[in-house]
């Protein structure tokens, strides 16, 4: 099956950092139920869609639509405002990137991330302040000269920002924006639903397919539906030691979490060696997954970790599209299709 990359762009393009994914729930209730699925929430709006199998054994695969952003932390009196990051997002990476600001009242604002000392003619340290949430600011595109001003408009803190993920594919297969992490892996679960649909596929197992929405911040899928195993899909981690590369689908044995199930790992490196796929093995020492809140959250599961290969991790990121082509294909042998 080839894979509709414009719905990567769409989904991509839904503003949704953590604890603000109402806009993409919509979008993905939207999607799902035109496929003719039925759907199901969480108290705190992960997505879930059953699917019955063969047997009584239940597969889960999960991936968060949640993102990296920010949010008003206050108003200064010059009428720029503070931040504070929403998750880990490399704030050296967003310095002079566009943004949207989401006020409670629904009117939203754009504004750019900028340095405290973002002039090189009037700062002496323009070029060596070091980029972080105490040194940078939000320049709002409104003439605002004080703290008044801004109040007027309906900012305050509290308000959601959304940064520009600049989505872009290039005419030799490379997928770079922002927020890859984990919005490519959420992309393959709705292809997943629609590759089921158009091919009549009866899977052997109940399979529940769930998209959560504070993966992020650390809890995505500390609650899920009942169900034997689980497989996160979410990004692979490229640089230093690591194997991965942006053309593979990568298999995690060990997190920050501790090791991801034995038996589960084997079979995934078995079908991967199967169907010939370029794949790797690898540890992330500094990463959590959707699986790890699972367990962590007291669920009795054996649990694993898949994802495509993506580069420069909550900041600038990219992959190619082999990535995403070896992960489907080892998702659906994952589910012996």
């Amino acid at each position: 099956m080839e894979l509709n990359y414009q719905i990567l762009k769409e989904l991509i393009g839904v503003d949704s950092p953590s604890g603000f994914c109402g806009n993409v729930i919509k979008f993905l209730d939207e999607y799902i139920s035109k496929l003719g699925y039925k759907i199901e929430h969480t108290k705190k709006g992960n997505v879930v869609v059953k699917i019955k199998g063969e047997n009584d054994y239940t597969k889960t695969l999960s991936s968060h639509v949640d993102t990296l952003g920010l949010m008003v932390r206050s108003i200064n009196n010059d009428g720029t405002l503070n931040f504070t990051p929403l998750g880990g997002p490399l704030l050296n990476t967003y310095n002079g990137e566009y943004c949207k600001i989401y006020t409670r009242k629904g009117i939203i604002y754009s504004g750019t991330v900028l340095s405290k000392a973002c002039a090189a003619h009037v700062h002496p340290n323009s070029r060596d302040i070091a980029l972080n949430e105490e040194n940078m600011i939000i320049r709002l595109d409104e003439i605002v000269y004080n703290k008044l001003d801004v109040l007027n408009l309906g900012i305050n803190t509290g308000d959601i920002i959304a940064v520009d993920p600049k989505f872009e594919i290039t005419k030799s297969g490379f997928v770079k924006t922002r927020f890859l992490d984990d919005k490519a892996s959420s992309f393959l679960l709705l292809e997943l639903l629609r590759y089921f649909k158009e091919n009549n596929i009866k899977l052997k197992n109940n399979l529940n397919i769930i998209f959560t929405t504070y993966e992020e911040v650390g809890h995505g899928a500390s609650y899920i539906p009942e169900t034997d195993e689980m497989l996160a899909v979410d990004m692979g981690c490229i640089g230093l030691d690591l194997n991965c590369n942006e053309e593979m689908v990568s298999i995690c044995v060990k997190d920050s979490s501790g090791p991801y199930d034995y038996d589960m790992v084997t079979l995934l490196e078995k079908k991967a060696k199967e169907l010939k796929l370029n794949y790797c093995l690898d540890v992330y020492p500094r990463y959590s997954s959707d699986a790890s809140s699972a367990l962590r959250g007291g669920q009795n599961i054996k649990a694993a970790l898949i994802g495509p290969g993506i580069a420069a991790s909550h900041g600038m990121e990219r992959c190619h599209i082999h990535s995403l082509e070896n992960t489907f294909k080892l998702l659906l042998a994952y589910l012996e299709i």
